[in-house]
């Protein structure tokens, strides 16, 4: 054998390994008064080597900042307009054409995101995504463009019902049929994908006294066994993954691919905010983008390289929550990095990961993880009554939270502090609340047969179900049960 084979071909391995592995772009957000212009931010992007860029909304200057830049974009239609694109094809098309036909192909737009985390939305939209995705992928066809913009939705893994152990994955029973299927039928027959948006900090946040922190950092660590079908997992984000994998096989959507449209760590938060640091987040986005660069899939997908969109670009001073909401930026608003990591394969070779934080967590991992929910969901939640359950289905609840639940139902008896307004909504927000916080906020407990859905900022939103009168002194007992 020529003794210089092995070395090349070992070489041409290298390169076809990485020419197949992921790719990782950035989420640019801007709820913030103190950013630089969008001309600037697009030659930050440029300036470290990210090919893709995925925004919230469809600002002018920031597409036509992007125009000719060669970064590929994925932009989103507003939770807010998915009333207006579902009801009214004549809105969606005036969008499309106003939003992307504009700017495209010289912004290369490549993707639609139809909301943002809809299942989540307190306003509940949910029952008007499938229609608003499918009247924008017909605006595209209109304008011949569905061939190469694709039109999903980002799901927050608060969809699933179950996450533990990975392959026991299986989405929210009551979306399944109404929103589920529909949507994956549409994404199966535009060749389109799911969106996610997976956040292992939330999981490692709420359960570090069992969750190792190298295991959520990607950090060299034993490994968790899937006592379902035997893989073995090294780090908590490619079990969240599979856990969608195993929901849609579930469903057998088998076919349908998946993109991490968010995934991150903050650099900062507030006192109880477990693992929020400058180190750890530097630890899990340094080795998440060495992960996917590097190819392989997950343990369920070995063959499913993944993108995956790192939130966020900036530190955003104007967003509402706690404060590591404020903080998963990569760069400061003056574009100085927050910390240093690399974002291409070139920038990988002399990459060394900070070393280990001495807050480590639990170290051990057996114990139920629960799959993460969505940035939206954490820090501050509650959750409230669905008034649209109906008075039997709100009942029945009520009366399962208040006894074999163990819901602290005393504040709303008769002549309690919050028996007022004395409403079977007010009173099941009350219960529905007291039992989802006793149980730590996981997936799952703000169900109740669909009588009740999480909200994500103070349930102010939802007050106008309520007298005026009372609606203050709701306002408190909602968030005294907190």
């Amino acid at each position: 054998m020529d003794p210089n084979f092995l070395p090349c071909f070992l070489l041409l391995l290298c390169i076809v390994a990485f020419a197949d592995a992921g790719s990782v772009g950035v989420n640019y957000g801007r709820i913030a008064n103190n950013l630089p212009s969008a001309v600037k931010v697009v030659n930050l992007v440029k300036s470290q080597g990210l090919e893709r860029v995925k925004v919230y909304d469809t600002d002018p200057a920031v597409l036509k900042a992007l125009s000719g830049s060669g970064i590929k974009v994925t932009v989103d239609l507003p939770n807010q307009l998915l009333y207006s694109a579902a009801k009214y094809p004549n809105f969606a098309r005036s969008w499309v054409q106003k939003n992307i036909v504009a700017y495209h192909p010289s912004t290369q737009i490549e993707a639609i995101a139809v909301g943002n985390e809809v299942f989540v939305d307190p306003h509940n939209t949910t029952k008007f995504l499938i229609s608003a995705m499918k009247n924008i992928h017909q605006a595209l066809v209109r304008f011949n463009l569905h061939s190469s913009i694709k039109v999903s939705s980002p799901i927050a893994l608060s969809a699933l019902q179950n996450s533990y152990p990975s392959s026991a994955g299986s989405f929210r029973p009551e979306l399944i049929e109404p929103v589920f299927k529909p949507m994956l039928d549409f994404l199966r027959q535009t060749g389109s994908y799911l969106m996610v948006n997976a956040y292992p900090f939330f999981a490692y946040e709420s359960n570090s006294d069992v969750i190792s922190l190298d295991y959520a950092l990607f950090r060299e660590n034993p490994g968790v066994v899937d006592s379902g079908n035997g893989l073995k997992y090294f780090n908590l984000f490619d079990a969240q993954i599979d856990a969608v994998f195993a929901a849609l096989s579930a469903l057998k959507y088998d076919d349908v691919k998946m993109v991490v449209t968010e995934t991150g760590w903050p650099s900062k938060g507030d006192e109880n905010e477990v693992g929020a640091s400058v180190e750890n987040a530097a630890a899990y986005n340094g080795n998440l983008v060495r992960r996917i660069l590097t190819g392989g899939g997950t343990p369920l997908k070995p063959q499913a390289d993944l993108t995956v969109y790192l939130f966020a670009l900036f530190n955003e001073n104007e967003k509402d929550g706690p404060t590591s909401e404020r903080n998963y930026g990569l760069f400061y608003p003056n574009q100085q990095k927050v910390y240093d990591i690399p974002f291409t394969v070139e920038g990988l070779k002399n990459y060394k990961a900070p070393s280990r934080s001495p807050v480590s967590g639990g170290q051990q991992v057996s114990a139920p993880v629960r799959g993460g929910v969505s940035k939206s969901t954490t820090g501050n939640t509650w959750c409230v009554a669905n008034p649209d359950a109906g008075k039997e289905k709100l009942q029945a609840a009520l009366d399962f939270a208040c006894g074999e639940g163990g819901a602290d139902c005393r504040p709303i008896q008769p002549e309690a502090t919050c028996y007022n307004p004395n409403t079977l909504v007010a009173h099941s927000s009350f219960a529905f609340n007291s039992y989802y916080q006793k149980k730590g906020r996981g997936m799952g407990d703000c169900y109740f047969g669909g009588a009740a859905f999480v909200v994500t900022q103070e349930p102010s939103a939802y007050f106008s179900l309520i007298s005026s009168i009372s609606c203050l002194f709701f306002r408190y007992c909602l968030l005294t049960c907190a």
